[in-house]
């Protein structure tokens, strides 16, 4: 991904040595030089937490697709999504298993 350059440097989240809290201080040190400078600004927060809890698989492959990934890589990623289920269990009261069509495991 990084030889195709989809992902940018300014990428903190699953990239190596990057993180959260070092996404927080890069926007943090970046907000204070341009208030040091007078600049105006405008921040908007986005919380995209949950968003590959609604993301087809067919979608998320196309777009690995469309983005370069090789197709080899590809079909690992299809085949790590393909075939999970799932069940929800309250109280003791399980549900029957239903195939997962969307979302990434965590974790």
């Amino acid at each position: 991904m990084k030889e195709k350059k989809v992902i940018r440097s300014s990428q903190h989240e699953f990239t190596k040595a990057k993180s959260c809290l070092t996404n927080l201080i890069a926007f943090y040190d970046g907000m204070t030089g341009w208030v040091h400078e007078g600049r105006a600004m405008h921040v908007v927060y986005l919380d995209f937490r949950n968003a590959f809890d609604t993301v087809s698989h067919d979608i998320i492959l196309g777009k690995l697709s469309k983005c370069g990934l090789d197709e080899w890589s590809v079909r690992w990623i299809e085949n790590w999504l393909n075939g999970r289920t799932q069940r929800v269990v309250i109280s003791g009261a399980e549900s029957s298993w239903r195939l997962v069509r969307s979302g990434v495991p965590q974790g």
